[in-house]
């Protein structure tokens, strides 16, 4: 095997309590890379017939061949499932310290297939995993159970990744917390755990960095990515760019201002009181600290402690992420901060993906305007006290909280209001609308795992923050619909590649497909142009639609809720806007060479997934 692995994959099976460690097919890594990529190649090797509640459904927690590398912003890790929310393949990943410290502990990836009788959770250390008993701490919040493993293990050099009650539970939306209160939120990664009955991944493990196969060539890389991300004129640059000042809550008043921030479940494209829950505003009043993850200098985790005077005076969480605002404030139409930031706390010790957590209770906001709600259990438009007691309810599945804990997308069927999902695939919708960003809407729309600002970040051409040597021809009209096919189609496989990687998401504010390919060569020793690295990315995206359409998502899986293509922005620059998704359909399939979402099999041969 060439460099950057340990390879060594733990596949274990929680119905009979056994652990085999197993190589990572050659084969598979030069086509697939790692971490996203090989974790769906391992899912349809599993087969497209099986169902995410199946105990046959695979849960994969997967590292890329750079994850625990001195490279810069490689501290991710990838959890790799068929969601139980939308029933597509998913991946979802988190940051901190615990995907680096898999890769010390000796491993590539954990494959977990069955479900266990009792509550387990495995231990990871030195080149072995053990499944050990976990009924001490099942019932317990992730906060809990962290401090239970802290003191049985001891904090230094270890990392919990855990589910909460939500995941117990099955909550369709439930996801993995690590010790960090990192997230790999999306999808219901979580609630597979539930099915499995397995509380939690606990990894002790010194810092070992992988060595490079050409030390010198890998050296020139870091040199060269570390300077692009520590130049001042890129959002990522320490203690100047935004997004290390602010967090990702920067994107608050920027949004905003275009007329592009989702508000009161999307019926408004701006929101009069987003200033008071942006991240000027957490910098200016509950700022405590800026923790980082394994390798990056950017520190964009942002650190609070509520006031003396606060109903949660005293509480302590990370982090204010935009998303997660804005989810919890202008979405709910919610402009009180210390709620928004308990709603978080709540979500990370439950064990709830926040994008989803507040786009339900958005959709029961407005179920309850049309009066739709269960007599008695209505929630209005701001009302984070009945947020706070509604989302405990979620939880545990308690009244209506059981309805609501089938996603948005579920209980706004079941509450007669199926229109008011702003969902895609049966997943909620991030904190953009396609109405002012027009390239999120083909992006939503066209998510391999559901509505998803990440599969191609559009905004980073669309609001002019790509890397400072590429941002003018790269720069693009937030209101065009005209190009954005071909430009999502390009993020999606650029994303591909750093998730596979796995890099940070934002490395691409900063590197290009030129830096990840040469440390890629300088880690493994290939020699890889920036050409295949790319083509590996578009194989990559079409291999989850493979897997997508064999499990029947197929004609027209590719769509926006109504209300972005018939609804005008009333708000900002934004104003009489609509997304023109069908002319960005087919130039985006176009560009795919699909046919109508599915991939034909010649395309299959062409890219060597067949």
């Amino acid at each position: 095997m060439f460099g950057g692995y340990a390879n060594r994959v733990a596949h274990i099976d929680l119905s009979k309590g056994t652990v085999e460690y197993k190589p990572i097919p050659e084969e598979w890594a030069r086509k697939y890379l790692g971490s996203r990529g090989l974790g769906v190649r391992y899912i349809l090797e599993n087969g497209p017939d099986v169902a995410p509640e199946s105990p046959d459904n695979l849960l994969i927690f997967m590292n890329g061949p750079l994850t625990g590398t001195s490279a810069n912003m490689s501290g991710r890790m990838a959890i790799v499932t068929r969601s139980p929310l939308t029933g597509t393949v998913t991946d979802s990943h988190h940051g901190g310290w615990s995907a680096a410290r898999l890769r010390w502990a000796g491993f590539d990836g954990l494959i977990f297939k069955g479900a266990a009788d009792k509550p387990v959770y495995v231990y990871v250390h030195d080149g072995v995993v053990e499944i050990k008993d976990a009924s001490e701490v099942w019932g317990k919040g992730v906060h809990d159970t962290v401090k239970y493993f802290r003191d049985k293990y001891g904090e230094k050099n270890l990392s919990v990744i855990a589910i909460g009650p939500a995941g117990e539970n099955h909550v369709r939306f439930a996801n993995w917390i690590n010790e960090d209160d990192r997230a790999s939120g999306r999808g219901g990664t979580g609630c597979v755990g539930g099915y499995k009955k397995l509380k939690a991944v606990v990894i002790k493990a010194e810092k070992r960095f992988p060595k490079p196969a050409d030390p010198e060539r890998f050296k020139t890389a870091y040199k060269r990515a570390l300077a692009r991300i520590m130049d001042e004129n890129n959002i990522t640059a320490p203690r100047k760019g935004g997004l290390s000042v602010f967090g990702t809550n920067v994107l608050m008043n920027i949004v905003n201002s275009i007329g592009a921030l989702p508000a009161f479940n999307a019926k408004d494209t701006y929101f009069e009181e987003a200033e008071n829950v942006s991240g000027e505003a957490v910098k200016e009043t509950i700022l405590i600290d800026d923790p980082t993850c394994h390798a990056c200098p950017v520190a964009c985790k942002k650190k609070v402690r509520l006031p003396e005077g606060s109903p949660f005076a005293g509480l302590e969480m990370e982090s204010t992420e935009y998303e997660s605002v804005w989810a919890f404030g202008p979405m709910c139409g919610v402009g009180y901060l210390d709620a928004v930031v308990k709603l978080i706390d709540l979500s990370n010790d439950f064990g709830m993906d926040t994008i989803e957590g507040g786009n339900v209770l958005a959709m029961y906001m407005e179920a309850t305007e049309r009066g739709k709600a269960p007599e008695g259990e209505g929630l209005e438009w701001g009302d984070w006290k009945g947020q706070i007691a509604l989302y405990e309810k979620i939880a545990y599945r308690q009244g209506v909280g059981d309805i609501l804990a089938e996603g948005t997308e579920r209980a706004a069927k079941a509450l007669g209001v199926p229109d008011a999902a702003m969902t895609v695939k049966g997943q909620a919708i991030p904190a953009y609308d396609p109405r002012g960003l027009k390239g999120m809407g083909i992006g939503y729309a066209t998510s391999n795992r559901g509505a998803c600002h990440l599969r191609a970040y559009t905004p980073a051409s669309e609001l002019n923050i790509m890397p400072i040597h590429i941002r003018e021809a790269t720069r693009t009209d937030p209101l065009a619909w005209k190009g954005k096919g071909q430009l999502v189609k390009v993020f999606q496989d650029v994303h591909a590649v750093s998730d596979s990687l796995n890099l940070c998401k934002f490395s691409a504010f900063a590197m290009d497909m030129d830096d990840y390919t040469d440390l890629w060569n300088g880690m493994t020793g290939l020699n890889y142009t920036s050409e295949e690295m790319l083509r590996t990315g578009e194989r990559i995206y079409n291999l989850e639609r493979y897997y997508n359409n064999l499990v029947g998502f197929r004609e027209g899986s590719d769509y926006l809720p109504k209300r972005f293509l018939e609804e005008p922005s009333r708000h900002a620059a934004s104003k009489g806007h609509v997304a023109e998704l069908d002319k960005m359909l087919a130039e985006y399939y176009e560009a795919r060479g699909w046919v109508n979402g599915v991939v034909p099999e010649e395309k299959l041969k062409e890219l060597e997934i067949l």
